[in-house]
């Protein structure tokens, strides 16, 4: 089984999204979203523009 996206809505009545490694573990955690509609759409967001995402190494001196 691959990864899944998880949506939720918060108990302001706002959605977020997890996306969940096949483990069950959340790898990531969307921002806050009015709707279900934009949460979605950040959904789509990841899955288009993830895969060719930079990795920004930060821990160097």
């Amino acid at each position: 089984m691959a990864g899944k996206f998880v949506v939720k809505k918060g108990t302001t009545g706002k959605f977020h999204f997890n996306l969940l490694a096949t483990n069950g573990q959340v790898i990531a955690s969307s921002e806050s979203y009015e709707s279900k509609a934009a949460a979605l759409n950040g959904i789509e967001s990841v899955k288009k523009n993830a895969p060719n995402a930079a990795v920004e190494d930060q821990t160097a001196g």
